[in-house]
């Protein structure tokens, strides 16, 4: 049984499914995402695991200390900015900048350590959203509703063996041991580091650490896929739905910065203007002011020209 409900063109007039609240965003194609629909063993598996950490968060109020929260939040801000956003995204995904091998592979391991998959597969997925951005084959557009853009499409692998056969966009990571390795072994570490971290604070730093910040961790970074392509603003021509969201910035460590994204996608900053806070962003110009980033990328103001909403062609 498929999971896919109806397919249409982006370019339709009128979607039967309306839009998504307060956007001008169209749901013009939807999924099953729960029933009715095909559950392969990957699929449960991760349910199982996303449901377990969003059920440890809950007993978060009756688990207080201060130490376990700043453990919880210095985990947040640890695997949120050097792991996830510089190192899965800016880094590995679209190499906006070069570290030597041993900060690359720390940092991928921090990555590794905020649960949301190996780095092969997280990296895959998100040249994949780049190259189909909204279309389609998009992994996690909107115009197939919110909560598929948000995590339904986690629980979907059906859908990403129906648009990806083979996934070949990510040899530079298949060719480094490194990767390999951490991909065969992923579960290995998720279970270690949950019980490192159960053995060392016991039950409330379980709580704080592998269940609030990994659950916090999860839904700032699934709002970067869904919100940030329906709310916000268009600062650039980027011909698809990405969007500025300022909210999404804050917590975000500055991927919120959306549409400065797509149309610089190389570019390791993201909060282009003063105002537009990017933490990763003063993380890589200090890493690269002690020598340690290099070859830090940039758009050129010939590239913002081209790409400015000025320029747009009627």
């Amino acid at each position: 049984m498929t999971n896919l409900i109806t397919v249409s063109s982006l370019g339709v007039k009128d979607s039967h499914y309306g839009k998504i609240l307060l956007s001008n965003v169209k749901v013009t194609r939807k999924r099953n995402l729960f029933m009715g629909r095909t559950w392969r063993s990957l699929d449960v598996r991760m349910g199982v695991g996303i449901l377990a950490v969003h059920l440890l968060a809950l007993f978060a109020p009756f688990t207080f200390t201060w130490g376990a929260f700043f453990a919880g939040f210095s985990t947040y801000v640890l695997c949120g900015v050097l792991g996830v956003t510089l190192s899965y995204h800016r880094n590995l995904a679209h190499r906006s900048l070069k570290l030597p091998k041993w900060l690359e592979y720390t940092f991928a391991y921090f990555g590794v350590l905020s649960l949301q998959r190996d780095p092969i597969f997280w990296v895959s997925m998100h040249r994949y959203h780049h190259q189909y951005v909204d279309s389609e084959k998009d992994p996690h557009s909107p115009t197939f509703g919110f909560w598929f853009s948000h995590m339904g499409w986690l629980f979907d692998s059906g859908y990403i063996l129906e648009k990806y056969q083979e996934r070949k966009n990510v040899e530079d990571l298949k060719n480094q041991a490194f990767y390999r390795f951490i991909k065969r072994t992923y579960l290995l570490h998720s279970f270690a580091f949950t019980t490192l971290v159960y053995l060392l604070g016991g039950f409330t730093y379980l709580v704080w650490v592998v269940g609030v910040a990994t659950t916090w961790g999860y839904h700032v970074t699934f709002l970067v896929n869904s919100a940030c392509h329906i709310w916000g603003n268009q600062a650039w021509n980027t011909g698809d739905l990405s969007k500025n969201n300022w909210w999404v910035a804050l917590v975000t460590f500055g991927e919120g910065w959306h549409n400065n994204h797509h149309a610089f996608e190389y570019s390791a900053r993201h909060g282009l203007e003063w105002w537009q806070i990017d933490f990763c962003w003063y993380t890589i110009r200090f890493l690269e002011a002690i020598g340690l980033a290099t070859n830090v990328k940039l758009p050129s103001q010939d590239h913002k020209s081209k790409m400015s909403l000025a320029t747009k062609v009627s």
